[in-house]
C-alpha cells in the first residue's frame, strides 16, 4: 500500500504535489491511502481513512523524527506496517545518523546538540580554519546561501555567529537537532539523486532542484558498500562531481520524503519500490 498525503482543501482527493504518484501507483494495481498530514499532532485522526492490515510505504511531505514516530505506532494499531520504522527514519533524516557510515564520501561535519550557540566555538575549533556551510540535521538554507548557509572562514568567530542567528531566525520553529557545520567543497555540475531500495540502488534521476540536468558518468562504485551497510530500507543519495573529479555525497534522506524531480515519470519510482 502508498500512504500519500490528502489534498488540505478537498481531503476526499489525494494533495496535488503526489497526485501523479498516487496515479501511477494506482496504474500499477497498488493500493493507495489518503492521510491527513496536518493532523500529525493527532497521529490516530491522522491516518483514520487508511485501510487496516497491509504493510505500507508513505510518500509525501516531511515529518519530525518523532511524528514518524507517532505516526508509525498509530498505523501499527491498525495492523499496517510501516516499511521504515522509526528509528531506520531517525537514522536517514537527520545527519547524524547517516555520517559517520558515509565519512569517507561527504564533507567534514561536526555539529551541537540543539541551538545554543555558545557550542558553535568547539564545533569550529574541531573543524579549524577554512570555509564552511551551516545547516541543522535535516535541511540547510541554500536559498539564503551569503546570509544563512555560507561561512567563508572558521576563524571569524563573528561571521559564523551573524550566519547562525540568520539561520535559526529563518529556519524558526522548523529547527531540528543542532547546528551542523560542514566543511566546504568546491563542486561542479548538477547533483544526482539516488535512489536505494534495500540497500541496492533502483533508480538515478536528476535532483528536482535542476529537474533536467542529469550528470553524466556517475560512478557508484564506492558509494554501495557503504549505503548498504547502512541497511535502510528506502533512501535516496545526492551526489556531485567534486572541481578535483570525485563524486562527494551531499546528503542521504529518507527515501519517503526525498522530492520526485518533475520531469521524470513517477511510474519508475513505483516500479522500483513495489
Amino acid at each position: 500500500m502508498l500512504l500519500v498525503p490528502g489534498d488540505p482543501l478537498n481531503p476526499r482527493r489525494v494533495d496535488p504535489h503526489f497526485a501523479r504518484e498516487a496515479g501511477a501507483a494506482r496504474d500499477a494495481g497498488i493500493t493507495v491511502a489518503r492521510i491527513d498530514h496536518d493532523a500529525l499532532g493527532r497521529p490516530d485522526e491522522a491516518v483514520a481513512g487508511v485501510p487496516a492490515g497491509d504493510d505500507a510505504v508513505y510518500r509525501g511531505w516531511m515529518m519530525t523524527a518523532a511524528e514518524y514516530d507517532g505516526f508509525a505506532k498509530a498505523l501499527d494499531a491498525r495492523r499496517v506496517t510501516l516499511r521504515t520504522t522509526g528509528e531506520e527514519y531517525r537514522t536517514a533524516h537527520e545527519l547524524p545518523g547517516w555520517y559517520d557510515a558515509l565519512l569517507p564520501l561527504t564533507p567534514e561535519s561536526a555539529w551541537t546538540d540543539g541551538p545554543d550557540l555558545a557550542g558553535l566555538d568547539a564545533v569550529c575549533d574541531r573543524l579549524g580554519r577554512g570555509p564552511a556551510v551551516l545547516r541543522d540535521h535535516v535541511k540547510s538554507m541554500k536559498h539564503y546561501w551569503h546570509e544563512a548557509a555560507f561561512i567563508p572562514e572558521l576563524a571569524d568567530r563573528d561571521a559564523v555567529r551573524r550566519v547562525a542567528e540568520r539561520f535559526l531566525e529563518l529556519r524558526g520553529d522548523s529547527f531540528t537537532g543542532g547546528l551542523v557545520l560542514r566543511r566546504f567543497e568546491q563542486f561542479t555540475g548538477a547533483e544526482a539523486r539516488t535512489w536505494w531500495v534495500g540497500g541496492r540502488c533502483v533508480l538515478v534521476t536528476p535532483h528536482p532542484d535542476t529537474p533536467d540536468e542529469l550528470p553524466k558518468g556517475l560512478d557508484l562504485v564506492e558509494v554501495e558498500p557503504l549505503v548498504s551497510d547502512l541497511a535502510l530500507p528506502f533512501v535516496t543519495v545526492d551526489l556531485v562531481r567534486r572541481t578535483d573529479g570525485e563524486w562527494r555525497i551531499v546528503e542521504l534522506g529518507d527515501g519517503q520524503v526525498s522530492d520526485w524531480p518533475a520531469s521524470r515519470d513517477p511510474a519508475d519510482l513505483m516500479a522500483g519500490l513495489f
